[in-house]
């Protein structure tokens, strides 16, 4: 009489098969989750880069008797649409700011060409725009009041009026 498993010397093709389609799943599903926490890590780096911008502003502000650092009222940002303006010094895209208020102006953790933090002023009032690249959901207290509708966060000194 044979004896069962000495012609049983492996798995069978749908049993491996099985075990290849279990681990795909579990390893999509891991990457999926890994995704959704980097895009909220992400996110979180932008309001905190909000708040060291509006922190440094209002020092510069109580510096120079009321005057916001001015772009004119035009957006200046330091992606290539809106100027690749730089990080510090006159030249930067909120001019004057940096080094002396915060040692580097941030840049968004995932730029585009399009998409970048924008900064404009009158000298009177600002607007600080996280344009277009926020990945989650924007807090009622930080959407943009106005156009364009893309997933924006905003800070302003008032009502953005300009």
């Amino acid at each position: 009489m044979k004896n069962y498993n000495e012609n049983n010397h492996g798995f069978t093709l749908i049993e491996l098969l099985v075990v290849v389609a279990i681990i795909g799943l579990l390893s999509s599903v891991v990457l999926a989750s890994l995704n959704t926490a980097r895009a909220k890590g992400r996110d979180a780096k932008r309001l905190s880069d909000m708040e060291q911008i509006r922190t440094a502003l209002a020092m510069y502000y109580n510096d120079y008797n009321g005057k916001y650092p001015t772009t004119g009222g035009a957006w200046y940002g330091n992606c290539s649409f809106f100027g690749s303006y730089g990080v510090s010094g006159p030249g930067g895209y909120i001019p004057n700011l940096a080094p002396t208020y915060i040692s580097v102006l941030p840049l968004d953790p995932k730029p585009t060409a399009d998409t970048c933090y924008l900064y404009r002023s009158n000298g009177v009032d600002y607007d600080f725009l996280i344009y277009g690249t926020v990945e989650g959901t924007v807090p009622t207290s930080l959407q943009r009041p106005g156009v364009p509708p893309e997933q924006d966060y905003d800070i302003y000194s008032s009502t953005p009026a300009f």
